[in-house]
């Protein structure tokens, strides 16, 4: 039987973006196999982890605790990352390796490099340098994903800027770029679901007549969850709640925040859900102001769910939005301008029908099928 390697830097990457990879792989005769850090780093919860733990067992899927750290300057402890890999490696040959994340990517690629009948894949979700990044991120992680190319046998961007940047890198032995839109989203689960707007926002403590200002990712600084509030902390009308649903390092200071602008008793911070379907059902738009992204999955769902989309105009972001017709497209520091167009859809309500039909529309293209079937011909080469 085949054998393929799946790697990323946490366990939350895989499960976030590539249980649909697994059952494709073993659905094509493959033995998976899943090396990944579950201990530290993860964007969900230790229980949902647990519990990747035991569906991989159920499916037959082997993993390995890596200890990667996400933080390339931690060398010495990706050092010995490295060398956890190097005795797998050593202890069983693969037929296909995929890996995610810089780190996952670059350790993954470079351990591999010389496994003959291997065939390695690397998904960028997103790459660090970008039109507008800081110096840093091109002085780091552009030259190595240069160097990285020369190892990789096929390389799949999820976004048109990336898609045109690595189309000028050198693969190994002719390799090919992809543009995969994505992981893909369940789009028929989304559009099955029907909530009773009164009975869920009772469950939230929140009134079933106040405007709901919606936001789902990791609480980072990347996330730029401070420009949000300040811009909902300025909208006119007061009669709102704002909801944000994740976890992460950033929660203490966003709820301090809050308290100074004085609206901590209209922003809600859920953590993370399991219902977040259910949620994007009931609000009324979906905030999102990140300063980089690859393909936010957050926002495709929130598409789905018939929502106009206010959000950060930048890589990613702007492959979704077509500005003032699903949605705005901001400048990610400009609070004002998050305001005014949060503004705009409070007092249109026929706007916020339209823009929220036209993300629908938008985004049956990004379905999970799609995805899947293109993920399908390039595991398989049809």
């Amino acid at each position: 039987m085949k054998r393929a390697l799946l790697i990323a830097s946490v366990a939350s990457m895989i499960e976030q973006f590539n249980m649909n990879n697994i059952q494709l792989l073993q659905n094509g005769g493959y033995e998976v196999h899943v090396a990944a850090n579950f201990i530290c780093g993860n964007t969900c919860s230790d229980e949902q982890v647990e519990s990747l733990k035991k569906r991989f067992k159920e499916k037959h899927v082997y993993y390995y605790q890596i200890d990667f750290i996400r933080n390339p300057f931690k060398v010495l402890q990706n050092y010995n990352a490295y060398n956890e890999l190097k005795k797998i490696e050593k202890n069983c040959h693969y037929d296909l390796i995929h890996c995610h994340s810089p780190i996952g990517g670059l350790l993954g690629r470079f351990v591999f490099r010389k496994c003959n009948g291997t065939t390695i894949i690397y998904t960028a979700h997103g790459f660090h340098f970008y039109k507008g990044a800081p110096l840093l991120n091109w002085l780091l992680y552009y030259p190595v994903e240069r160097i990285c190319a020369h190892y990789t046998d096929i390389l799949i961007t999820i976004n048109h800027e990336d898609y045109q940047r690595a189309k000028h890198f050198t693969l190994h032995d002719g390799g090919k770029v992809y543009y995969v839109s994505g992981v893909g989203i369940d789009t028929h689960q989304i559009n099955e679901i029907n909530i009773n707007r009164e009975t869920k926002c009772k469950e939230l403590g929140i009134s079933p007549d106040t405007f709901i200002i919606l936001s789902v990712g990791e609480l980072n600084k990347n996330k730029n969850h401070e420009i949000a509030l300040k811009a909902v902390a300025k909208l006119k009308n007061k009669n709102f709640v704002y909801l944000i649903c994740g976890q992460g390092d950033q929660l203490r200071h966003l709820k301090v925040l809050s308290q100074k602008l004085g609206i901590n008793d209209q922003v809600i911070f859920l953590g993370y859900r399991f219902d977040v379907f259910e949620i994007y059902k009931i609000a009324d738009v979906f905030l999102f102001p990140s300063f980089r992204e690859g393909l936010p999955v957050a926002v495709m769902e929130a598409m789905a769910a018939g929502l106009p989309i206010v959000c950060s105009d930048i890589r990613g972001n702007n492959d979704l939005i077509l500005n003032e017709k699903n949605g705005y497209l901001v400048y990610s520091k400009n609070i004002n301008a998050f305001t005014d167009s949060i503004n705009i859809l409070m007092n249109n309500k026929k706007m916020q029908i339209v823009m929220g039909q036209y993300s629908k529309q938008l985004a049956s293209s990004y379905d999970k099928k799609c995805i899947m079937k293109l993920m399908y011909d390039i595991y398989f080469r049809k």
